[in-house]
């Protein structure tokens, strides 16, 4: 189920590496080509609420199998984009479907609620691995064989998945027989019933807006002065943002145990940390480093956090409850791209950072506001 969901959330971060080859290919400028990344971004949005509540509704591996088939066919289209405006398509498209790892995610919640925590920490894992390591994967066959290939190769590596899915994964019950309109006012509805859930999905935006911003400009900065790095060299910075997604399940063991909210604020210290170090040093390839690594664990933990807290509120409506969350969730990444473009089209590297800080700094106080709550109630 790790490795399913991985595969399919990588479709969406494909991109970000080869965006340069992109705007070259088809004679469009970096900010033109920048838009692919927020246009999959969003579809992915769209996905989240208007596909995967139906994991409530339908055999969820039924959902599974035909959101992979159809994503299949979008990724050869994608391979046979003959325009920019095609390809733009077909970047809606792939996020729309690559929804299938958030169906997969309440299933596996919902299989064991003694070890929730730790099971959501092996499918978070999965699945920020599939996005760290789209980049590798993206930056070497962009750069040997051609960005076209990236999606060829996609959509091979879905067929084998849906193989697996077939194979291994059981047929699970639908439990809301209400209608499709009912079913997403459900869930917008859960949004209104727990307040846990609409902390974390505004923290949860922030923190996803902050990594993707990071992660779309960082391409655009080190492709130029004084770096001049490729596409594969690019991709090799996932390598190192991948330590931090391995260290998802131990987050979920702390939060099947302790209090979440602790580990969400010293997470955010983290990220604040890396956020000044590229800052002050925005031409140390060291700095990068090291930055990228506290930058990754420190959102990661958060995430895997909010996920784990969020499965505790109702297990009937698992999967309303993870549409709620996650939309919240990727609208953040799909606006923290659109901002993060738009600071380096107006001020470059300096105003990206500071866009940065300011995502960070929202986060940390919604964080403080939920350790106040917690402390509120306790006495």
């Amino acid at each position: 189920m790790s490795f399913a969901a991985g595969v399919c959330v990588a479709n969406i971060y494909y991109n970000q590496p080869i965006l340069k080859a992109i705007a070259h290919d088809f004679g469009v400028n970096e900010k033109s080509a920048g838009t692919i990344s927020v246009l999959a971004q969003a579809g992915y949005g769209l996905g989240l609420f208007f596909l995967t509540p139906l994991g409530d509704k339908t055999d969820r591996k039924k959902l599974i199998l035909t959101l992979m088939a159809v994503l299949v066919a979008v990724l050869v289209g994608t391979f046979f984009a003959g325009s920019f405006l095609l390809l733009c398509a077909f970047s809606l498209l792939t996020g729309l479907l690559s929804v299938a790892a958030q169906v997969i995610l309440p299933m596996a919640a919902g299989m064991d609620p003694e070890n929730r925590g730790r099971n959501v920490g092996i499918i978070f894992t999965g699945i920020l691995v599939g996005i760290l390591s789209a980049r590798v994967f993206s930056g070497l066959i962009g750069e040997w064989l051609g960005w076209r290939w990236v999606y060829g190769i996609s959509g091979v590596m879905v067929v084998g998945c849906m193989a697996m899915v077939q194979w291994a994964l059981p047929n699970v019950k639908a439990g809301f027989t209400g209608s499709y309109g009912k079913l997403l006012g459900s869930s917008l509805l859960q949004l209104k019933r727990f307040g846990v859930l609409r902390r974390a999905a505004l923290l949860g935006a922030l923190m996803f807006g902050l990594f993707c911003s990071f992660w779309t400009t960082l391409t655009f900065h080190l492709s130029g002065e004084p770096f001049n790095f490729g596409a594969d060299v690019i991709g090799l910075f996932g390598l190192i943002a991948i330590g931090g997604a391995l260290l998802a399940p131990v987050f979920g063991k702390l939060a099947d145990k302790g209090n979440p909210a602790k580990a969400q604020l010293m997470a955010a210290v983290m990220v604040l940390i890396s956020i000044l170090l590229i800052k002050i040093l925005p031409h140390s390839v060291v700095g990068f480093v090291i930055s990228v690594l506290l930058l990754d664990v420190g959102v990661q933990a958060i995430q895997v956090t909010n996920v784990a807290t969020i499965y505790t509120l109702d297990a009937t409506a698992h999967s309303r409850i993870n549409t709620a969350y996650m939309t919240s969730y990727f609208i953040g990444g799909a606006l923290g791209s659109f901002s993060g473009i738009q600071c380096w089209g107006q001020g470059g590297w300096p105003l990206v950072t500071w866009q940065l800080l300011a995502w960070c700094v929202l986060g940390l106080v919604i964080i403080i506001f939920g350790l106040a709550k917690k402390s509120e109630i306790r006495n």
